[in-house]
């Protein structure tokens, strides 16, 4: 909850306060927080790093079949690690100035205030690697839903170059990562690997209606705050 303001000064707007959860200190570059990942970009005090994407709801299912994949991937890079959290970029990460976050989330916001919600599938197993290769992924790619994230990320690649930041990759294979370790783990995971999860998830249970699943919204998460544009 926020602290009370003092009386002399000119109350916040409650969407204001909302929108600011975390403080406006930046965070610490310690990469022993993070598993030994790299920064893609140093962190600089006033500079947020920071990401458009779907968030991916999940279901009890599906992480019965998450279970059941990540044994199996680890038998080939036992390093592998769950991931914390499940999403679907719309943007690369980029870095914002701390007075440009809030116009640049009202600029996103008027940019998805269209949009209609729609169903996607992911499950088509791949591997994926960031662009320095220091860290690979384990993931599923959208196989159904794929012209909506692309008229997403043309709208969200127009607020990009409005503030002259990067825009997103230009042939994206959306995808909701599962798992990730640090260093290029392609060679281990490709081939005989890849045709065992892709296995698994083609027999597991239902998994056509597991890994269908509804876009209700876009966020954006800069630095520790977080902001939601629901989806008509």
């Amino acid at each position: 909850a926020q602290s009370p303001l003092p009386s002399q000064r000119l109350p916040v707007p409650d969407s204001v306060l909302h929108m600011f959860l975390g403080t406006e200190e930046g965070p610490e570059d310690d990469s022993a927080k993070h598993g030994g990942r790299v920064r893609t970009f140093p962190h600089e005090r006033g500079n947020w790093a920071t990401h458009v994407y779907v968030p991916y709801e999940t279901t009890e299912e599906f992480l019965d079949l998450l279970d059941t994949l990540l044994p199996c991937a680890q038998t080939h890079v036992p390093r592998l690690v769950r991931m914390e959290a499940f999403h679907l970029s719309l943007s690369q990460s980029v870095v914002l100035r701390h007075h440009w976050i809030l116009p640049f989330v009202q600029a996103l916001k008027d940019r998805m205030a269209s949009f209609q919600r729609f169903f996607f599938t992911a499950n088509r197993v791949k591997i994926y690697t960031n662009q320095e290769k220091t860290r690979t992924f384990v993931g599923l790619e959208v196989t159904s839903g794929h012209a909506q994230f692309l008229d997403l990320v043309s709208e969200v690649d127009r607020v990009m170059e409005e503030f002259d930041l990067t825009t997103f990759y230009q042939e994206p294979s959306f995808h909701v990562s599962l798992a990730w370790c640090v260093g290029d783990a392609r060679p281990q995971l490709e081939g005989q690997c890849l045709r065992e999860l892709q296995k698994i998830v083609d027999e597991f249970e239902d998994s056509e209606m597991v890994l269908r699943v509804h876009a209700e919204q876009v966020r954006c998460k800069s630095g520790h705050k977080f902001f939601s544009m629901p989806l008509k």
